[in-house]
């Protein structure tokens, strides 16, 4: 008997390993994989040589296209951790912006230190996360209901404490100049994204709870029959969520200088298109952390270079609402063709794995 079962133990690893070298020889897969990061190239050296090449290629322009996808990208960073486990987050701008307003108010109206200032906005950031967490976890309420009536809560909240106005008095230039720096010859903000997206590629990929993540995002009963507490790693998940968007709320008001009640807002829609567009790229099917730092800039670069060639006021949010919707639809049938082919691989060479023989399944004896 213990014979038999390590010989079934041998033919499913064999299974496995067919599959997984089927998939990396696959050429469509591949080019799934490296496809967004092909066209960001392409766009990049068509905008490079267009009439406005010159102004598109400056450091100025290259510099600013860096530092305004910083935000947006640890916005969308902060959508990922709920997603990979089947749960949107559409507080991700809102709970940003009031990280930026209570970043600014303890360091402009109560006099706190930038750094300590800076640090309490992030974690209201991760407090209001435990919030919506507690609601979509232990609570059971529908997360996009929820997390879009935390949105428009947490808008009028700041629109009450603020009156619509910037706070820019009392706030040393020193917060403001930290992110107009540079490191390594890269702006500052755009080393705190690669800082960010490292940190939650590491945990999402290699650390237990990301594996759950993935389990539960795949099947959520599945995931509970073998043990995973279901409720914990989402309410983590939003805590996360909650805390990147504190990080990324601290960050805007080092660029802005200010607490500015609007700002943050606008980052919502260009985050989703950059995090539906990394879904077609790097792990297709799959949000990931690399495609959807590839997908802020292709937005990016894209904004900036159409805005470049004298496009209308009319041309970004046109642009964002487009991408976004063929975003979701392109990763959506991604997903589907990828998982029909699975289907069809695995079938296929569990059939070549019958037993050819009696007491042999390709050439692994079982008796």
């Amino acid at each position: 008997m213990k014979h038999t079962s390590e010989n079934g133990r041998r033919a499913q690893y064999t299974l496995r390993t067919r599959t997984r070298r089927y998939l990396l020889s696959d050429p469509i897969l591949q080019l799934e994989r490296a496809g967004l990061g092909i066209a960001l190239a392409v766009m990049f050296t068509a905008f490079g040589m267009s009439g406005t090449g010159d102004l598109f290629l400056s450091s100025a322009n290259l510099d600013n296209v860096l530092v305004s996808g910083s935000v947006v990208g640890i916005v969308a960073l902060a959508m990922l951790p709920p997603l990979v486990a089947g749960h949107f987050d559409l507080s991700v701008a809102a709970v940003a912006c009031v990280s930026n307003i209570i970043a600014a108010s303890l360091i402009g109206k109560y006099g706190l230190p930038v750094l300590l200032g800076v640090l309490l906005g992030a974690l209201a950031g991760a407090v209001l996360g435990v919030l919506t967490g507690y609601l979509v976890a232990k609570l059971k309420l529908n997360a996009f209901v929820v997390t879009f009536g935390v949105y428009i809560l947490l808008n009028g909240l700041t629109t009450l404490y603020t009156h619509g106005a910037q706070i820019v008095a009392g706030i040393p230039p020193s917060l403001g100049a930290w992110s107009g720096k540079s490191f390594l010859g890269v702006p500052r903000p755009f080393v705190a994204l690669i800082v960010v997206a490292a940190v939650l590629w590491y945990a999402l990929l290699h650390v237990p709870w990301g594996r759950k993540l993935e389990a539960i995002g795949s099947n959520e009963s599945a995931a509970r029959l073998v043990g995973i507490n279901v409720d914990r790693s989402v309410w983590y998940a939003f805590v996360v969520s909650g805390l990147l968007s504190g990080v990324a709320g601290s960050l805007l008001t080092s660029i802005l200088g200010a607490g500015d009640p609007t700002a943050a807002l606008s980052y919502l829609f260009p985050a989703f298109a950059a995090v539906f567009l990394g879904a077609t790229t790097i792990r297709p099917g799959r949000y990931n952390v690399i495609g959807t730092v590839i997908g802020v800039y292709f937005v990016g670069t894209a904004v900036s270079g159409l805005s470049l060639l004298g496009a209308d006021t009319w041309v970004q949010p046109t642009f964002n609402g487009g991408a976004l919707i063929v975003a979701v639809g392109l990763s959506t049938y991604l997903a589907q063709v990828r998982q029909r082919r699975q289907t069809r691989t695995s079938a296929a060479t569990a059939s070549s794995a019958t037993p050819s023989s009696e007491g042999t399944v390709h050439g692994i004896t079982t008796s």
